[in-house]
């Protein structure tokens, strides 16, 4: 059985800038909803017992892809957030230099990447060789689906930010990027681990 992964932090750690409200919500509910649908959709085919995430993400479609691709984008995503954020550093703030110039720059391209994209969906920071690249995912698809190399994943559906930001989207993606990501944890994604860390078994 899939389980709904504990925050990695206290719900309150980040204030204002996300809410215990929404974490509430987000992961008490819309995360742990995911996680029970696909149990029961597991539950009932035998053929799929034992598989992991990434398995039945690669394998499946339709309401069965929907719920795996939901709990590995938010179980990757709340790994992504830092109430203690830091600069990037080494390797990384390396690659971000020589790729966008400075940080801000980078961060400008991720804002508009995920404010400008249509309906709900996923917008990442990924590897692609050597290189760094963004690019946006929608409803429940990820990167794991199409071998993508995940850094850095934002969330874009309206649950994650309609509590505090109402529809402002692109204040909540401002303050994120700001304020709240683990740099440390992007940095770690270099070697391509980032799909073992999100991934679990049934």
């Amino acid at each position: 059985m899939f389980t709904l992964p504990p925050l990695p932090y206290a719900n309150s750690a980040f204030g204002d800038l996300i809410s215990s409200e929404t974490f509430d919500y987000h992961h008490g509910k819309h995360h742990k909803a995911y996680v029970d649908k696909a149990n029961k959709l597991v539950a009932d085919d035998k053929a799929l017992a034992g598989k992991s995430l990434v398995e039945l993400i690669r394998s499946s479609s339709g309401g069965l892809f929907n719920q795996v691709g939901q709990i590995w984008n938010h179980s990757f995503y709340w790994q992504c957030l830092s109430p203690d954020a830091k600069a990037p550093s080494g390797k990384l703030a390396a690659m971000i230099s020589d790729q966008f110039g400075t940080l801000a720059d980078l961060l400008a391209k991720l804002k508009d990447e995920a404010t400008g994209h249509f309906g709900s969906g996923w917008t990442a920071l990924l590897l692609d060789g050597d290189k760094l690249k963004v690019k946006s995912y929608h409803d429940a698809d990820c990167p794991v689906k199409h071998g993508d190399t995940p850094l850095l994943i934002l969330d874009v559906w309206e649950h994650a930010y309609y509590i505090d930001y109402r529809n402002d989207r692109a204040a909540h993606i401002e303050a994120i990027l700001n304020k709240a990501i683990d740099w440390d944890f992007v940095a770690l994604n270099l070697d391509g681990k980032g799909a073992e860390r999100a991934d679990q078994k049934g």
